[in-house]
C-alpha cells in the first residue's frame, strides 16, 4: 500500500524518497522516481551518461530541491529551507565526485577538515580527526603538504577523507572512481567500503561501471530519468571478511 502524503517513511530506511521529478531547462531530468536506501547500505545507481544518476544524488542529498518528497531519518529534506538543508549537507552527508576539487591554498589536513572547520569545530579537533582519517586512508604523510605535490589518486583519497571527516550517516560518491586507473579504482574501492562498514555509513554509488557495481548490496538502474529496474547486486559485501575490516588500505 502506498503512504499517504506527508507520511514519514519506514523506519529502517534512512534515506527515503517519493515520485521525484526534476528539470534542467525544461528537459526533464527525473520522472516519478522512488527510493527507499537502509542504514549501512551500499546502493548502486547505474545507467548511461544522462540517465539522471547525478541528478538524483543531488536532490536526495539536498542540493537540489526536486517536486516529491526527499526524507533523512524522518525529518523532510523537502520541507527544509535553504539554510537548513546546506546544515543537513555538512553536518549529516558527505560528498565524493570525480573531482576531488581540493583547495590549493590550503594543506592536505585542512583540505580534509574543511566539514568541521566550516562547521565551527575547534581548530585542534578538526585537524586531529582529518589527520585519523588520513592515516585510516594511508595518505597521512602528506597531511602538512598541499594537493599539487599529491598524485590524482591520492587526492581523490584526500577528498574521501574529506566525506568521512565528519562521521556522515550517508555519503553520496558520484563516479568517484571514473578519472582513475583499475588499480587506483580498486584501492579507492577498497576504502570507500571499508569505511561504510566499520562505520555503518549507507552508501548512495552512481556509476556505470560494473566492477564497481560489484561492491554494493544493492543495484537501481535509471535510463532517461525514470527507474528501470532493481537487483540485489552480485557480490554483496556485508558478509565479506572485507566489510568485518578496520579501515586501513595497509590491513
Amino acid at each position: 500500500m502506498v503512504a499517504p502524503p506527508d507520511n514519514a517513511p519506514p523506519d529502517n530506511d534512512v534515506l527515503w524518497a517519493r515520485s521525484l521529478q526534476y528539470s534542467h531547462d525544461r528537459s526533464p531530468a527525473l520522472v516519478g522516481v522512488s527510493v527507499g536506501v537502509r542504514q549501512g547500505e551500499i546502493l548502486a545507481l547505474t545507467g548511461p551518461r544522462g540517465s539522471g544518476k547525478t541528478t538524483l544524488l543531488r536532490c536526495l542529498s539536498g542540493q537540489l530541491r526536486p517536486e516529491g518528497e526527499v526524507w533523512f531519518n524522518s525529518v523532510p529534506v523537502h520541507t527544509m529551507g535553504a539554510a537548513a538543508r546546506e546544515r543537513l549537507r555538512r553536518d549529516r552527508f558527505g560528498w565524493i565526485g570525480p573531482e576531488p576539487q581540493l583547495l590549493p591554498e590550503l594543506k592536505v589536513w585542512e583540505n580534509a577538515a574543511l566539514p568541521l572547520l566550516l562547521a565551527g569545530a575547534p581548530h585542534r579537533a578538526a585537524r586531529n580527526a582529518a589527520c585519523e582519517w588520513l592515516d585510516r586512508l594511508d595518505i597521512g604523510g602528506f597531511a602538512r603538504k598541499r594537493p599539487a605535490s599529491l598524485t590524482r589518486a591520492e587526492c581523490q583519497r584526500v577528498a574521501l577523507a574529506r566525506a568521512l571527516v565528519n562521521e556522515p550517516a550517508v555519503i553520496f560518491a558520484d563516479e568517484p572512481t571514473a578519472p582513475l586507473h583499475r588499480a587506483e579504482r580498486a584501492l579507492l574501492l577498497r576504502a570507500l567500503t571499508t569505511a561504510a562498514r566499520s562505520h555503518e555509513v549507507t552508501v548512495l554509488l552512481a556509476t556505470h561501471d560494473e566492477a564497481t557495481v560489484a561492491v554494493a548490496d544493492r543495484r537501481l538502474a535509471l535510463l532517461d530519468g525514470r527507474l528501470a529496474g532493481a537487483a540485489a547486486a552480485s557480490s554483496p559485501a556485508h558478509d565479506t571478511p572485507e566489510g568485518q575490516a578496520a579501515c586501513s588500505l595497509s590491513a
